[in-house]
């Protein structure tokens, strides 16, 4: 195990073109990348395949790290080498679909935020259709076309008493470290409101009541929410 300062001098080196300090680097943190690319497995790509993105990821960490960010290479590592493998499952590994699928996807994505900050509401499926003068069951299509499956084996949201960790992994005590990684990096990227509604509920134990109190709406509201933003990190996590 290499110690930090190592790691440093070798990121230095690797970015000034040195080979031998990149593969040194690939081979250090290669138990990383195994214990990312364990939580991908049977979604239909090989193994070594994932294994390939996961270094593709961990190469581009190399190339963008810094000292001054703050904090270790494996930490800023681990949404690099995650986010190659899901760009790879979005876009090539699950369902192929065609370029102008994914240009309406992505059309009618930008048309319901939009109708969102104006109306404060999401467009149903007919306006959807109406506005781009196609099928209801064209627009389900475009919009499932950006989605990646969820495994049949992901647990409800009805259960009680649970931590934001459980709802959201498989409970392999071997993955946590990476685990809380990639929770955190998904809950910074949240809004605003999202963000301080999870920090409130699972990281200072308020209840739903205290929560809603706080932020002036209903415990109604706080529970819709919090299901809401428990599938949206979930999605991202898979």
């Amino acid at each position: 195990m290499l110690e930090q300062c190592d790691v440093l001098n070798l990121i230095e080196k690797a970015q000034k073109g040195d080979n031998d300090a990149k593969a040194s680097l690939l081979e250090n943190n290669s138990p990383l990348i195994k214990s990312i690319i364990r939580r991908y497995r049977n979604k239909g790509v090989e193994y070594d395949d994932l294994y390939q993105l996961g270094s593709i990821g961990l190469l581009k960490a190399i190339k963008n790290f810094s000292p001054e960010f703050g904090v270790k290479f494996s930490t800023y590592a681990v949404p690099m080498i995650t986010g190659e493998i899901k760009r790879y499952l979005r876009d090539d590994g699950y369902v192929k679909v065609s370029r102008s699928t994914k240009t309406l996807a992505c059309k009618i994505a930008y048309y319901t935020d939009r109708i969102k900050n104006v109306e404060g509401r999401s467009p149903t499926i007919e306006e959807i259709a109406k506005h781009f003068g196609i099928e209801p069951q064209e627009v389900v299509f475009a919009m499932d076309s950006s989605k990646i499956p969820v495994s049949i084996y992901d647990k409800g949201d009805d259960e009680q008493g649970q931590a934001l960790f459980e709802k959201l992994t498989d409970g392999d005590a071997t993955d946590d470290t990476i685990d809380k990684m990639i929770i955190k990096d998904s809950i910074l990227k949240l809004d605003e409101r999202e963000r301080k509604i999870i920090i409130l509920r699972y990281y200072r134990d308020k209840t739903q009541s205290e929560v809603a109190k706080e932020l002036s709406v209903s415990q109604v509201q706080i529970s819709r929410l919090e299901t809401k933003i428990i599938e949206k990190l979930r999605a991202g996590f898979k």
